[in-house]
């Protein structure tokens, strides 16, 4: 299983885990089998999921401290869950930012896009001033 496929399975069960609060483990299997995906959870998936859950209060705290003229509150709940994955692995600081915000507004045009480019536009902004934030302050 690639990593992109990894990260969408990490985003989709951050968003079900948060509509549904269940299971790590029976959100992620479920997701699998939504996916056609034969094998099983990587531990990056399980590690990913449990580190943003673990994480929540200071992920959603640099959030909201990067929002421009808009709470966090009202974030689409698809949209938080591709932020706080992405702010999460910007915070490991283990591979380069430029991939990993990639790799989110991939997501975003994937699942979030209207059509207008305003989701991947606005989600590109926000990870690109929680970037900043991240690797110029002392956080």
């Amino acid at each position: 299983m690639n990593r992109r496929l990894q990260r969408e399975i990490i985003v989709l069960s951050l968003y079900s885990i948060e509509l549904s609060n269940n299971n790590i483990y029976d959100t992620v299997h479920f997701i699998l089998q939504q996916k056609n995906v034969a094998s099983r959870a990587t531990d990056f998936i399980i590690d990913c999921i449990k580190g943003v859950i673990e994480n929540k209060e200071k992920i959603d705290e640099i959030i909201s401290l990067n929002l421009v003229n808009y709470k966090i509150e009202r974030l689409s709940l698809l949209d938080l869950a591709i932020i706080r994955f992405a702010t999460y692995e910007l915070l490991l600081n283990e591979i380069n930012y430029t991939i990993i915000i990639n790799e989110a507004i991939e997501l975003t045009k994937l699942y979030s896009d209207l059509g207008d480019k305003k989701a991947p536009a606005f989600n590109n902004k926000l990870l690109d001033n929680i970037k900043t934030y991240l690797y110029e302050s002392s956080w």
